[in-house]
């Protein structure tokens, strides 16, 4: 059992599979950083000093020492924004990537080699057209 979970755990699929985890949460981190430090701010200038994080729905307001239950949409707006932020990103890496596959492919494509007997029959042809 403990052979098969090494096998599994060091195949390339799941160790890619964990770099790609732990680059996505950094990632995720640097986006979200992004949108509330650099866009949010500009987004609440446009509309007039309006910080999303601020907006709720009030269900019950706070009595004393028990806490007010509100439905923070504006978390949820910022939230939105930050996936579409990072969709997009990772939409054009995956571009990018297949720009880069599709160029190694048609290298690949432009110098297929000749049958065995297609050169062996050039080779005599050539011959044939030495001697006349």
């Amino acid at each position: 059992m403990l052979k098969d979970f090494k096998e599994f755990a060091f195949k390339g699929n799941v160790l890619d599979m964990a770099i790609g985890v732990i680059i996505g949460g950094a990632f995720g981190k640097i986006v979200t950083s992004l949108v509330n430090d650099l866009f949010m701010p500009i987004i609440s200038i446009l509309t007039g000093g309006l910080n999303f994080t601020d907006l709720k729905y009030v269900i019950t307001p706070a009595h004393g020492d028990i806490a007010e239950n509100a439905i923070a949409y504006g978390s949820f707006i910022q939230n939105v924004v930050d996936f579409l932020i990072i969709a997009f990103c990772i939409f054009m890496f995956v571009k990018l990537i297949e720009k880069v596959k599709k160029k190694e492919e048609v290298k690949v494509e432009e110098a297929p080699a000749k049958a065995d007997d297609v050169v062996l029959l050039e080779e005599i042809r050539d011959l044939l057209k030495a001697k006349n």
